[in-house]
Parts: structure tokens; sequence; C-alpha cells
């Protein structure tokens, strides 16, 4: 199956910090890919990377069979890629319905018309419904990351970049998100996704990617990845036993 997204040895440098070192991976549609690593591993470097944020120093990236490494962010949301961020970023003084609208309309490239029936769809489907007319910044954490997350739903994005959207919720707040994030996936949206909280990512992830010092560590079935010594040496501290 040809690759959504091919990312080809990208590199980012912060002075003589290297933040992310050479990073390559593919990723067909459907897929969702999670990636973990200690803190400062380059993991949202690599997130700014393939959105845009930042333009890497080495590596190329192609999306959709087109090479996107010259892309402004916004011309990256309008071929596809939605995004969501680790802090919630909504429009405060907005209700919840026109955060949407933007994103329909302005990320998605949306006439006002098919612009609010995006937003409606997207609003209903990620429970927010009942908070459509609540100002964003009056919004529970929960309902700040459904909003953040149900924003970049509404780009009608082929590519979702989900940034520890479990990140301080609660046990059950937090199976409430990887419940939305399981019926995105299961709409055909191809995914990847930062996240801590490890369980959530196992629940839908199909491949893991292991990050360490800005380089890649490791890839494959997210199981066989965590049972790795290495990766638990690495992202949980733990050393593996001495053999006699």
């Amino acid at each position: 199956m040809a690759a959504l997204i091919e990312v080809d040895g990208v590199s980012k440098s912060y002075g003589a910090l290297r933040a992310t070192d050479s990073v390559s991976f593919a990723l067909a549609a459907g897929e969702t890919l999670g990636i973990i690593g200690p803190n400062g591993a380059g993991k949202t470097t690599l997130f700014n990377l393939i959105s845009g944020d930042v333009r890497p120093d080495a590596g190329r990236i192609r999306f959709d069979g087109r090479d996107i490494t010259a892309f402004a962010p916004h011309q990256r949301c309008r071929s596809g890629i939605g995004r969501s961020y680790q802090v919630p970023q909504p429009f405060d003084g907005m209700t919840v319905f026109e955060n949407l609208l933007v994103g329909a309309a302005f990320g998605g490239a949306k006439p006002e018309r098919e612009a609010i029936d995006v937003a409606a769809d997207v609003i209903r489907k990620t429970g927010l419904a009942a908070k459509a007319n609540q100002l964003a910044g009056a919004l529970t954490l929960l309902d700040r990351k459904r909003l953040e997350l149900a924003r970049a739903l509404a780009t009608a994005p082929k590519l979702l970049l989900l940034d520890e959207i479990a990140g301080g919720l609660t046990e059950k707040e937090a199976r409430q998100l990887v419940e939305l994030v399981q019926w995105i996936s299961g709409r055909g949206v191809t995914i990847i996704w930062i996240e801590h909280v490890v369980h959530a990512l196992i629940a839908v992830a199909t491949r893991l990617l292991v990050m360490n010092f800005g380089a890649k560590l490791t890839e494959g079935d997210p199981r066989e990845v965590m049972a790795s010594p290495e990766v638990k040496r690495v992202y949980l501290g733990i050393e593996p036993e001495a053999t006699a």
C-alpha cells in the first residue's frame, strides 16, 4: 500500500541541540502511529516539522504524493494535515461552534454554507453539542481538549496529529477521549499520536515509534516495542536483569 506520509531523514537543530536527528518513517492511509519517548526526545519538534511550524535543516517530507517540505502551515492544513496541540489553544472569546466554524472555513477552505454543515456535524460527533454556544474560555480541561481535537477534525484532515491529548485527564476522561480517537480512526483518518499515557496509545495504535535524544530508537508492534529491554530502560527507567 502506498504511503500517505513519508518522513525521510528529517533533522532540526537549535544551536548545539539536535532536536531531531535524521528521523524517517512512512505511514499508510488508515494507520495509527503512536510516538513515545522521554521528555526532550524530540517528539513535538517532529510534529512541528510535519505541520510546518518549523522547517527542517535536512530531509524531506512527502504527503499524499507531493513534496510538502517547503509548504507553509496553512498550505499543509488545506492539503489534509490537521493538528491538535499539547496545550489547547482555542479562541477563548468565541463559542465552541464558532471555533469549529473557523476550522472548517479557514483551515478546511470550505465555503460558508458547507463550513456551517461541517461544524455542525463535527460538534455532534465529538460530544460538544450541548456546549455549542458556550465560550471556549469557560470550558473544562476535558472539553477544551475535545474542542482542540474537534477543531482539527473540522478541517477534514486525511492525517491527524494528536499531541498528548490525554495528559492531565482523569482515567475516566482519558477513556472518553480514547473512544473518540478510536471512532476517528474507524472513519479512515490516519493518525499520529504523541502520548505519555501508553495504555491509551496501545488501545488505538497499529504501530509504536520510540524516540530518544532526537533519534528513532525503534518502531514496530506496540506490545512488542513496550516489551523491549532497551525501551524499558530508556522510557521506563527499568534496567534489564543481569543474566548469569
